[in-house]
């Protein structure tokens, strides 16, 4: 039996000792932060990050992982004789751009002339759902799945994944110019908070609730509108280390009747993306197209 190695960027928050039990080789972002360069995963924790953007005088950039990189870990692959699936979560097609501020933008992918057999899985979709996916699917390698099947698995389930963000500041969107400064004023007295989805890396305003205290229960009652009937639903929370993650998890244990499949934090990529102070509902949806 040939070795097969899951490969993935950063920006899908698999924590590391699940990586090493199933396998899967993850690439670091880099994050520049007021002119100091991070390495997501090596240079600082999760929380260590969340801080420095609080306190930082800018935001966030993303850079792409180079196809540069990509190749010589595929290089790696080929001495080793590995069959290789790409997993990345925002793209296919490489070179790759620079993720974009407000988080449309393509990520790292297959690099141009991989040594592949089999192209990058990953449709263009942000984040989330790749953590559950490629967790999964590296599980169903080790017990010798087919790997075309695994693949097709992959897409099918990330055709079907669906994120619900809920940010508590708009400080973020202030500062990288997405809203005026007199509209984050008059957003933060009013205390309006947007109700954001994110599928197909497209992001949309879906709702705007005024006060924290509303902002769960709208995500909630979004998500069960969007996907209250589909019959494998699933959902995952994530979170930068605030306390209304516990109240996001408890509000979904009552309206799904079970427990997430997980509860994690958003890394560096991601929470660039969202800012410091955000939940997000990550959960199975209906297929599209």
């Amino acid at each position: 039996m040939s070795k097969i190695a899951i490969l993935t960027d950063s920006s899908c928050d698999i924590p590391q000792e699940m990586a090493e039990k199933y396998g899967i080789d993850i690439m670091s972002f880099h994050i520049l932060l007021d002119d100091v360069d991070y390495v997501e995963r090596v240079d600082c924790t999760n929380t260590e990050f969340y801080d420095k953007m609080r306190a930082a005088k800018g935001v966030p950039s993303t850079a792409a992982i180079t196809p540069i990189q990509f190749c010589e870990k595929y290089c790696q692959y080929v001495d080793e004789a590995t069959r290789m699936s790409s997993m990345c979560p925002l793209t296919n097609p490489a070179p790759p751009p620079t993720t974009t501020p407000d988080g449309t933008g393509d990520a790292a992918g297959g690099a141009p002339g991989a040594p592949s057999e089999h192209p990058s899985a990953g449709p263009p979709h942000l984040f989330y759902g790749v953590r559950l996916v490629s967790v999964r699917d590296a599980r169903k390698l080790q017990n010798g799945a087919e790997i075309r099947h695994v693949i097709h698995e992959f897409e099918r389930q990330m055709n079907c994944m669906e994120v619900v963000l809920g940010p508590y500041s708009l400080r973020q969107m202030k500062k990288s110019g997405r809203i005026s400064a007199a509209a984050a004023v008059m957003g933060e007295l009013m205390g309006i908070r947007p109700i954001i989805t994110l599928i197909d890396g497209k992001t949309k305003v879906e709702a705007k609730v005024r006060g924290d205290e509303k902002v769960v229960p709208a995500m909630v009652d979004l998500c069960q509108k969007r996907a209250g009937d589909v019959e494998d639903f699933e959902y995952m929370i994530g979170h930068t280390n605030i306390p209304q993650a516990a109240d996001l998890e408890k509000a979904c244990r009552k309206a799904f009747g079970k427990p997430p499949l997980a509860v994690f934090e958003l890394g560096g990529v991601v929470s660039a993306n969202t800012g410091p102070d955000t939940v997000a509902l990550t959960y199975t949806g209906h297929p599209r197209g």
